[in-house]
């Protein structure tokens, strides 16, 4: 049978099946928004349930409405659903924050998820609906993190709440300044953001006196990873192997 696993995010709710040997098998994404009623849920899961699936199933979530709402259905179907910062995480990875509550499950997921690759001192950014930075250092010390706005979300923003931009898709190939309103607004996305990147890192860097494993996830992943001043790893589903440790170390 397999382990199903997910990850409740603002925007987008991803869910997997995994095998013994923690392999991802099949992927199912829905809208978060699309999470507030039976029929919907039903729909969902039910090519999900004709696999076969263990009785234990764990979430990391931002979104406690949509986490309470498949909680309390997949409970009607007998499963033990968990959310992964209900479980001692303090046993695989120490937290040294001032407010635990605070913290995004899907940001201890990704500190997890890096460390339990790498052993190494990783700096994890999300290109989520914020872009998120995470800082996890020898041996497995979560140690805080940078939350800035999101790509994706301020261009439909600024989009929404001006008269005269445009809604664009950010490309790679922009150049200094633009000769109309959608370079301009390329280029001030693509090299803002740059530059919003390359400087966090080297605080960050400059902060803790040493280097890091720099990794990134999430929508814009590829754009950055290409003009960043950093070497990078692409790691799509750090999250999910984030929990899927989790889950091996803490249910299993």
């Amino acid at each position: 049978m397999k382990i199903l696993i997910g990850d409740i995010g603002n925007t987008l709710t991803k869910i997997c099946l995994v095998n013994k040997k923690s392999v991802i098998t099949k992927e199912y994404n829905i809208e978060t928004v699309k999470i507030n009623n039976e029929k919907n849920l039903i729909k969902f899961f039910k090519p999900i349930f004709r696999v076969g699936i263990k009785e234990k199933i764990l979430f990391s979530s931002v979104v406690p409405k949509a986490y309470q709402e498949i909680n309390k259905f997949l409970k009607t179907k007998k499963y033990q659903v968990y959310e992964i910062k209900k479980l001692p995480l303090k046993n695989i990875i120490k937290i040294k924050i001032d407010n635990y509550n605070q913290l995004g499950s899907d940001r201890i997921a990704n500190a997890i998820g890096a460390y339990s690759l790498f052993r190494k001192n990783c700096l994890v950014i999300d290109f989520g609906t914020a872009t998120t930075f995470d800082i996890v250092r020898n041996p497995g010390v979560y140690e805080g993190g940078v939350i800035a706005p999101g790509v994706k979300l301020s261009i439909i923003n600024l989009n929404r709440f001006t008269a005269a931009l445009p809604m664009f898709n950010l490309k790679t190939n922009s150049k200094t300044f633009g000769k109309n309103t959608k370079d301009a607004l390329n280029a001030g996305f693509l090299w803002g953001y740059q530059g919003l990147i390359n400087n966090i890192i080297k605080k960050i860097k400059t902060s803790f006196n040493c280097n890091f494993k720099i990794i990134l996830t999430g929508g814009y992943s590829k754009t950055f990873s290409k003009i960043i001043n950093n070497n990078s790893t692409i790691e799509p589903n750090i999250t999910i192997k984030g929990i899927m440790h989790i889950y091996k170390n803490l249910i299993t």
